[in-house]
């Protein structure tokens, strides 16, 4: 088991679980994966053809029944490998809808035969913790792409995170939010803007034949990164924050098939968690399931209301704010570097980063799982032929 981390002293409350607070650090905390959020919803919307309508409702209601079911801020987020597949190939709605559905499909299965249970059984810590350390990585690398389209704005942003950061009364994520719309406002990004208009999610629908080309395009890539960083760290961080309220794995993947076989048919997409979306939501002030709660009201209030200007929405908001957001969540996901213990078990970390950032996560866990097991079964080997030897 992973340690856990010692909270500031400041943050003891974090340990124990509350009734749901609605306050505005719940609410700078819901902004925390907005990171993520942003550019690929917008490459939904715009490329994909998605409907707004179906894609915010469905997701915000995904996270008030998260929030209300686990009382943590456990975050909903697109699952990425499906995301940018859909994206780079144009895939039409009724595709993205058929890949959540599938992938709904394999959670709910994986989850009721234990596959979930007997892969986190088999996921050493330094792996998890490899995983982890190549999220933080691929973050920061994505932060500062983002920030060079506007170092002085990443810097301000940056300054007033690390400023802000435990104000209860002026919380960082809230500002920053408000310092993107400020300067979108300023460039005159907002204007245009479709009047208020009421829009309800869509009834939609797939083939098989898109199930199964969802699948293999795309689906079973997606298997081992939602397993490792989903599932497995999600876990593990949940364990980290609040370790008097566990939230199992084979939950967390239940969650997650029950969410996919729904959402599909009313505009939504592949969903799944994610340790850096939790990560994020803590980092802004997120500490009890009143941030879902916040982030899915807003988001159902602009599917419903917004969606004919959600994409320019999104599009506009300045990269470099977005950036020194996710430059602050990476940082906080190093912070477990001080807990790793100095002994052989490093090279599997190191392993796992390096394989996840020169090509994928998902390539990232099977290639360090492989390395691990492999090492271990051949002491297992040498320590038996010792013991032969000797007697």
């Amino acid at each position: 088991a992973m340690p856990a981390p010692n909270p500031p002293p400041d943050d003891r409350s974090a340990m124990k679980i509350k009734s749901f607070e609605f306050s505005l650090r719940e609410l700078s905390g819901a902004m925390g994966d907005f990171g993520t959020l942003f550019p690929l919803s917008v490459g939904y919307i715009v490329v994909c053809g998605m409907d707004p309508a179906g894609f915010l409702v469905m997701m915000g209601l995904a996270n008030i029944a998260t929030g209300l079911i686990y009382r943590l801020p456990l975050p909903i987020e697109p699952m990425k490998v499906i995301a940018v597949m859909a994206i780079a190939q144009a895939w039409p709605p009724s595709m993205v809808y058929a890949a959540g559905f599938t992938m709904g499909l394999v959670w709910l299965l994986f989850s009721a035969i234990g596959v979930v249970d007997w892969i986190a059984r088999n996921t050493p810590a330094c792996i998890v913790r490899g995983i982890q350390f190549s999220l933080a990585a691929l973050l920061l690398m994505q932060a500062l792409r983002m920030a060079a389209t506007g170092w002085l704005w990443g810097a301000l942003a940056l300054a007033l995170i690390l400023l802000l950061r435990d104000n209860r009364y002026a919380p960082a994520g809230l500002v920053v939010m408000a310092l993107g719309v400020g300067v979108a406002l300023f460039r005159g990004d907002l204007r245009g803007l479709a009047p208020l208009g009421l829009r309800l999610p869509p009834l939609t629908g797939f083939t098989l034949a898109e199930m199964r080309d969802a699948f293999l395009g795309a689906g079973l890539a997606q298997i081992p990164l939602t397993a490792a960083n989903a599932v497995i760290a999600t876990a593990a961080l949940v364990k980290c924050y609040w370790p008097e309220h566990l939230v199992p794995e084979r939950k967390l993947a239940l969650n997650q098939g029950i969410m996919n076989v729904i959402t599909p048919f009313f505009g939504g997409f592949p969903l799944c968690h994610g340790a850096g979306g939790l990560a994020g939501q803590y980092a802004f002030g997120a500490r009890t399931g009143g941030a879902n709660i916040l982030e899915g009201s807003i988001e159902v209030a602009l599917g419903l209301f917004l969606s004919a200007s959600i994409a320019q929405l999104f599009s506009v908001f300045p990269q470099a704010i977005i950036g020194a957001m996710l430059f602050y969540v990476g940082v906080q996901l190093l912070k477990g570097v001080k807990t790793l213990a100095v002994n052989y078990e490093l090279i599997f970390v190191a392993l796992t980063v390096l394989v996840s950032v020169l090509s994928s996560m998902a390539l990232g866990f099977l290639v360090g799982m492989a390395a691990y097991h492999g090492v271990r079964a051949c002491r297992q080997r040498i320590k038996g032929a010792n013991k032969r030897i000797t007697y």
